[in-house]
């Protein structure tokens, strides 16, 4: 990793939410974002729900998006005697830690500038218009606010509309094909940047990137097969060798 993507990273952790919870998911978030944080990750979400007994389920991801079943076993690990100490519930709660899943929530700035053209829905913590769910594409941002082209607009009407960011309760993406598609292509470029970084798998050659980019699927390289070695005790290197024996057994007496 070069200095330009650390600092890169680095800006990223230290990004604020713009669209937080409030109540006790706020004191739950007060105690596990600086941990987070001082892990290289940045919290997503903190929910805090009471059904079967409490459960406070904490959304958190690495700067480029990803989060991998060793990521949420470390976070764990780390925030649990935290969180015993600050006891930000006061009662009896089981933690998860979990990734944001593909239709994850959006929080921040660069969650709405690197999802843009995909399909979200948004409720407001104040009326905008008269109205507080929205549901469209989004179209990247402007200024302080999130540009929403909606899908549930008569034809006479303007289906544009830019909601403020700080007065979002919450937003998530809805799942669609696009999304998995692109979700997938995240997960597969990322995977396999974590397993060069830890020196798992070599990093590919400059030349070898572009001549991988550029080769077209169905022409990409496959070696051949090796040949199987062909059998040296079979039934009939067996007769050749006693054949050859009792030849030269029969010279030898003639010699004599």
């Amino acid at each position: 990793m070069t200095a330009s993507n650390d600092a890169f990273d680095a800006e990223l952790l230290a990004e604020p939410r713009l669209v937080v919870e409030p109540g006790v998911a706020a004191r739950v978030a007060t105690v596990a974002a600086p941990v987070l944080e001082g892990m290289g990750y940045r919290l997503v979400r903190i929910k805090v729900s009471g059904e079967a007994g409490c459960t406070v389920q904490i959304m958190a991801e690495r700067p480029d998006g990803t989060m991998q079943i060793e990521d949420c076993e470390a976070i764990s690990k780390a925030l649990s005697p935290v969180m015993d100490i600050a006891d930000p519930i006061q009662r009896a709660y089981r933690l998860e830690i979990s990734s944001p899943g593909i239709d994850r929530p959006l929080v921040r700035r660069t969650d709405f500038e690197r999802y843009a053209g995909h399909l979200v829905k948004i409720e407001m913590a104040v009326l905008h218009e008269g109205r507080k769910r929205f549901r469209g594409k989004l179209d990247g941002v402007e200024g302080n606010g999130i540009r929403i082209i909606r899908d549930d607009v008569r034809a006479d009407q303007d289906p544009l509309v830019i909601l403020t960011m700080e007065d979002i309760a919450s937003a998530n993406l809805v799942l669609t094909d696009e999304l998995i598609a692109e979700s997938m292509r995240r997960g597969k470029s990322a995977a396999r940047e974590i397993k060069e970084e830890l020196g798992l798998a070599p990093p590919p050659p400059e030349h070898a990137k572009k001549a991988r980019a550029e080769l077209p699927i169905s022409k990409s390289f496959k070696p051949k097969p090796k040949p199987k070695p062909k059998p040296t005790n079979t039934k009939e290197h067996r007769l050749a060798a006693e054949k050859k024996k009792r030849a030269g057994t029969s010279d030898h007496h003639e010699g004599e």
